[in-house]
């Protein structure tokens, strides 16, 4: 292993309530509008960061990570927000930290291709960038925050049906899903950039889960946000992570 700069730091979310105390942190704010997604680029806590509100879904949240990639050049892609727990080892306001993503949601198993393999990479799972992995551990365990580090299964669907939710979970093992990670991972893996993802649970996926998350998004929300400042915070401290 190599050591690894850290020049810059996206952070994408898919709300506005995922990413406004975010964004609102940042110092000396520039605003760019590309695509009709507004990139905000300044510093938090002495990193350099760009942060954006890509919208929910795969589409937009690979659109947006593209267009970052491209136009900011980040070292380093962190996906903020929320999630529903796919294990009874997280509940909510519990912080989920992937090491792999999977897109629970893409299947050619009928012309042979194992469930979730992305065709043209050959990969099913996506890996997370470990040292940022250990270090986002690190921030919720000092916050006082239950979190469990695993694989992360996104999808175009908010999960709310108890059936489907243990299939993801026993087919992948993921421990929270969600409807962005996976596609901003695959942008990542493509254009060689590092990333990680990091959630808190609003919901447990399952027949109360639309009930919960409209109860708890706020929190977890907030919860996630206090994760990913300490994060940049001790980044600042060296700017430096391994690969």
């Amino acid at each position: 292993m190599t050591n690894h700069i850290i020049r810059r730091v996206g952070i994408i979310g898919a709300m506005t309530a995922e990413m406004d105390a975010i964004k609102s942190s940042i110092e000396d704010p520039h605003i760019e509008e590309i695509s009709g997604i507004r990139f905000v680029r300044g510093r938090i806590s002495g990193v350099e960061v760009v942060a954006a509100t890509c919208g929910i879904g795969k589409v937009f949240a690979a659109m947006c990570a593209q267009t970052m990639i491209l136009t900011y050049e980040p070292d380093l892609v962190i996906n903020i927000g929320v999630a529903g727990s796919m294990t009874p080892d997280l509940n909510i306001g519990d912080i989920a930290i992937a090491d792999r993503v999977v897109q629970h949601d893409m299947d050619a198993s009928p012309i042979g291709f194992p469930a979730g393999m992305i065709c043209g990479i050959g990969e099913v799972y996506l890996p997370c960038s470990r040292e940022a992995v250990q270090m986002m551990d690190a921030c919720a365990e000092a916050l006082g925050f239950h979190h469990k580090i695993g694989v992360i299964a996104t999808g175009d669907v908010f999960m709310q049906d108890g059936e489907r939710k243990k299939g993801v979970a026993e087919t992948f093992g993921a421990i929270s899903c969600e409807m962005e990670g996976g596609s901003i991972g695959q942008i990542c893996y493509v254009n060689g950039v590092d990333f990680c993802i990091l959630r808190a649970i609003s919901d447990n996926g399952d027949e109360d889960a639309h009930q919960d998350y409209t109860i708890s998004l706020e929190m977890a929300a907030d919860r996630a946000t206090q994760v990913m400042n300490r994060f940049l915070s001790n980044l600042g401290v060296g700017q430096r992570i391994l690969r």
